[in-house]
C-alpha cells in the first residue's frame, strides 16, 4: 500500500476504509488510475474488514474477487469495504470505491477472503 501511496482511514468490526490520492505515477495512457490499482486498495479493504473479525493469531488472503468498474477514476478515491458474512474461516465481503470529492461510485467489488493461522 505504501507503494500506491494508500492509507488506512477508518477501521472498525467488519468495515475498512482506505483512500488512495491521485497520483501520476498510476495513470493509465487516458489519465485515469488505473484499473489494477482500484483493485488492489479494494481488494486490501476486503482483507482488512475480514482480518477485524478474526483473532490475532489469523491472517487473512483472498481466495476470489469480481470487480465492476463503474466509471473512470479521475481524483482521490476511498475504497469503503464491509463483511457481508463472517465464516469459520471463509468470509464474504464487498467494496464500494468512490471518487472522494465527488461521491461517485467508480467501482465495485465482492470477494472471498479466507483466514489463516500464523506460522
Amino acid at each position: 500500500m505504501a507503494t500506491l501511496g494508500a492509507r488506512l482511514g477508518s477501521i472498525a468490526p467488519g468495515e475498512v476504509e482506505i483512500e488512495l490520492p491521485y497520483s501520476q505515477d498510476l495513470v493509465q495512457q487516458h489519465g485515469y488510475l488505473h484499473a489494477g490499482a482500484i483493485a488492489t486498495i479494494a481488494d486490501s479493504a476486503c482483507g482488512y474488514a475480514a482480518m477485524s473479525l478474526l483473532g490475532e493469531d489469523t491472517d487473512v488472503l483472498a481466495i476470489e474477487f469480481k470487480i465492476n468498474f463503474l466509471s473512470p477514476a479521475k481524483g482521490d478515491l476511498l475504497a469503503r469495504a464491509k463483511v457481508l458474512r463472517s465464516g469459520r474461516r471463509i468470509s464474504a465481503c464487498s467494496c464500494e470505491v468512490l471518487d472522494h470529492a465527488s461521491g461517485e461510485q467508480v467501482a465495485f467489488m465482492v470477494g472471498s477472503i479466507i483466514g489463516i493461522k500464523k506460522s
